[in-house]
């Protein structure tokens, strides 16, 4: 009998890695035999039990783990060689591709992809290969352009504070910003996300992946 895959499943919400637990118990060839809740523990767990694979959300809570899945993803190949990272993400930015590969990533798959793709990727992974979801291989070969449309960093910092109910002036205040140059921002990022309030605003960006609520 074939030694199933072992599988580490890195994700900080609970639900996610109880839908990949059984997924993969599903699959004869595979098991999951640790979950990790943050980068950190993720590194710890797989140095001490050299999983086949270790899938990796890419955007993990800072607080849960105090590293993000890239730089989890980065550590893991120096502490764990044997392990091979694939990514398992809501997110389908060129930049985060780009980040995940050069970071070691032996897969890309998106959580809204069909099971087989994520099932493949592992066993690709477990061999030593790499497998890009097809959304993803298109953003990595430049073949077709980002879906959502792209903001700015400080545009980024500005929907950020947005979502935790700070009005312009202490937006500005906390951004050393005027109040004026936050107005500008704001008219730029509802013209980008095709919203025109604070709150469906807010809404939008965390449909998108942008921000995280709660």
């Amino acid at each position: 009998m074939t030694t199933p895959l072992r599988i580490l499943v890195v994700d900080d919400h609970a639900v996610v890695r109880a839908g990949l637990r059984a997924l993969i118990g599903g699959e004869p060839d595979m098991e999951v035999v640790a979950e990790a809740t943050g980068g950190l523990e993720a590194v710890d767990l797989a140095a001490r039990l050299r999983p086949d694979v270790v899938l990796m959300d890419l955007r993990l809570d800072e607080g849960s783990g105090g590293i993000d899945g890239t730089e989890a993803t980065r550590r893991l190949a120096v502490s764990a060689p044997a392990s091979s990272v694939v990514v398992l993400t809501s997110h389908s930015d060129r930049s985060d591709v780009r980040r995940a590969v050069d970071a070691g990533a032996r897969g890309y798959v998106l959580k809204a992809g069909p099971p087989d793709e994520l099932f493949q990727a592992v066993r690709v992974a477990a061999r030593g290969g790499l497998t890009l979801s097809p959304a993803a291989a298109g953003l990595l070969a430049g073949q077709v352009d980002p879906p959502e449309p792209v903001l700015s960093e400080r545009e980024l910092d500005v929907v950020r504070l947005l979502a935790e109910g700070l009005t312009n002036k202490a937006i500005a205040t906390r951004l050393f910003l005027t109040e004026a140059t936050v107005k500008t921002h704001l008219v730029r990022i509802y013209r980008k996300l095709g919203t025109d309030s604070r709150a469906g605003t807010v809404t939008e960006a965390h449909r998108r992946g942008l921000v995280e609520l709660g």
